[in-house]
Formats: C-alpha cells, structure tokens, sequence
C-alpha cells in the first residue's frame, strides 16, 4: 500500500534520514521507533508530503505528492495545530468541505460519522467551544478526530496517545484495530513502547536516520526477545 525507497532527507548538514526503504502492508499496524532524533516525525512528514527529499514514496503505485495519493492519506501530527477562531464542530466541518466528503459520501454520513467521533472522544459537550478554549488533552482528542474523519486508507499517526485521558487511548487503539480489520493501513510512531505493544504487526526501530530493525510480530516471537528488549538492543549507545 505504502512504499518508501531509497529517501534520504538532510537539514543542512545533518542527515535526518539515511537511504531509508521499507514497505507498509494493507491490513496491518506497523510501529515506528527510536529515541529523540532518530527520524521518526521527518520520515512521517516526508510521507505526508510535508518535506522535500531524495529518493520515492508511493501510495498504492501513486507518487505521495498527487492529489491520488493525497486522497488516501491521513495523517494525525504530535502537537494539534487548530485555529482559535472555529469551534470545535466547525474544525469538523472544515476538513469535512477540504475534503469534499459531503460529494463522496452524503453529508448525512458524514454527520454520522462526526458524532460518532464526539462520543468516543467525549467531544459532545465542547461541540461550541473555540480551539484555544480546550485543554492540551481535548486539543489532540481533536486532532484524533480531524485526521479520522475522512477515514483514509493509509493513517500516519507521530506520537498519537501523548496527553491522552485512559478512555480517549483505548478508544483510539480500537479504532487502530478496526481500521486494521477493514483492510486499511496504519503506522504509529511513538517513543511510548507499553502503548503500543499488543498493537502492532511489524515494527520498524530507527537511530541516527538508519532503521536498525524491520521485523514481524512472529519474527521477533521466534527471536525470543520482546519489543522493549529488541528496542534497547538496537539502540542503546554499544549497539
């Protein structure tokens, strides 16, 4: 569904990504990892589109910079960007309209689906309230919910469960699981290991712009080690 091949990203001097490849599957959850500095939201935001680099991204055999590949993809960023002057349900209705979905699907579907959303998320009761009036953690229930709205095919999501209440993570990893069972593809950067272990089907771990490990669930089952040991492994300072 998603192919990265051969990108290479640098900042001047410094190389953020180095010749990264890999492959993301329809109907599977990959896990992106590493420490502070290993690549994680420069390789996300060079798959969103958001960066300029060397190398090929592909969405289902579209460049990720056509508006075909840009149809499939959404993307949920660490830190919520809103505008202080909407409200909440008019941040709904903007992507809504950005992304033509009352065209494709009806504007009562997607009413449904926005109320919906507001329940999992216990955004109901701030329907009318403007984004700088939430708090950090109603802010990136917000930011949930614009990036799921469309229900995109491939779900980038940089460090999703940060500032999350308990309801709003399991409410979000059952979301994952259904997007997963719908076929869709999903990869979840985070530094947060135990939030994501029962997740995943492959993980990638990433140090220094290098992926230090690419590996199924069942492949690292038949190493022996667990995720957390894998993750030290390849990135404590005498890996």
């Amino acid at each position: 569904m998603l192919n990265v091949s051969h990108v290479t990203k640098k900042y001047g001097k410094v190389l953020a990504c180095d010749d990264l490849n890999f492959h993301l599957d329809p109907g599977t959850v990959t896990v992106l990892l590493g420490p502070n500095g290993a690549g994680k939201s420069t390789i996300i935001k060079a798959m969103i589109g958001f960066l300029k680099y060397e190398g090929e991204i592909t969405v289902r055999d579209f460049s990720n910079k056509t508006p075909d590949a840009r149809r499939l993809l959404g993307y949920i960023p660490e830190m919520p960007s809103l505008y202080p002057n909407l409200t909440v349900s008019e941040h709904m209705e903007f992507i809504a309209r950005a992304y033509k979905l009352g065209g494709s699907v009806g504007r009562d579907a997607y009413q449904s689906r926005i109320e919906e959303l507001f329940e999992r998320f216990e955004l109901t009761d701030k329907r009318k309230k403007f984004g700088d009036e939430l708090s950090k953690g109603m802010q990136q229930k917000l930011n949930i919910c614009l990036g799921l709205l469309p229900e995109p095919q491939v779900l980038l999501l940089d460090e999703p469960m940060i500032g999350l209440d308990p309801h709003a993570i399991k409410e979000l990893k059952s979301l994952i699981e259904e997007m997963r069972q719908e076929g869709k593809t999903i990869l979840v950067s985070t530094h947060m290991i135990d939030s994501v272990d029962m997740l995943w089907d492959r993980t990638i771990i990433m140090k220094e712009g290098r992926i230090q490990a690419n590996l199924t669930r069942d492949e690292l089952a038949a190493d022996g080690r667990s995720l957390e040991q894998l993750f030290f492994d390849r990135t404590e300072d005498n890996a």
